[in-house]
């Protein structure tokens, strides 16, 4: 039977990763601020870069991006609109889209990758040694849903 309340340490080990994603989601997002690009913006085209020129499907990055298909078409369209992105038909099969970046899309996102890695290492990297990361890594492997694999036992 599970516990109603959460130990202590399950607590304060929730609580951590609440106050710490909170506060440095917002200085990233206020980091960009001066770029004129949301988060959800800057999510969309950071997925893109990371597909390089050929781009990435619109279905593919609308799951990808964790929005509402509704969602996701009002901010791929904002992004196409202010010239950052384009729709093209799907190379593989001609009945889908693709959407790549444009010049001034990458362009955008090589300040935005410039200013959030820098935020990241001053709010979190340079407070971390290699140990911690790789906890750190393990930890986010062990709660992927996709990820089956069981942990491992305890050898003491």
């Amino acid at each position: 039977m599970a516990k109603d309340e959460l130990g202590e340490l399950e607590y304060a080990a929730w609580q951590g990763f609440l106050v710490t994603h909170d506060r440095i989601w917002r200085a990233i997002e206020a980091g960009i601020a001066p770029l004129n690009v949301s988060m959800a913006e800057y999510g969309v085209l950071a997925l893109l870069g990371e597909a390089g020129r050929t781009g990435m499907r619109m279905s593919d990055l609308s799951q990808r991006s964790l929005m509402s298909s509704g969602g996701f078409t009002r901010l791929a369209d904002r992004l196409e609109g202010r010239g950052l992105i384009e729709r093209q038909r799907s190379p593989n099969d001609g009945r889908g889209f693709h959407a790549v970046l444009t010049r001034d899309g990458r362009a955008l996102l090589r300040k935005a990758w410039r200013q959030q890695h820098g935020d990241l290492r001053t709010l979190f990297f340079d407070r971390l040694d290699d140990e911690h990361l790789r906890n750190l890594a393990e930890v986010w492997t062990r709660l992927d849903p996709d990820h089956d694999e069981e942990p491992a036992e305890d050898a003491s």
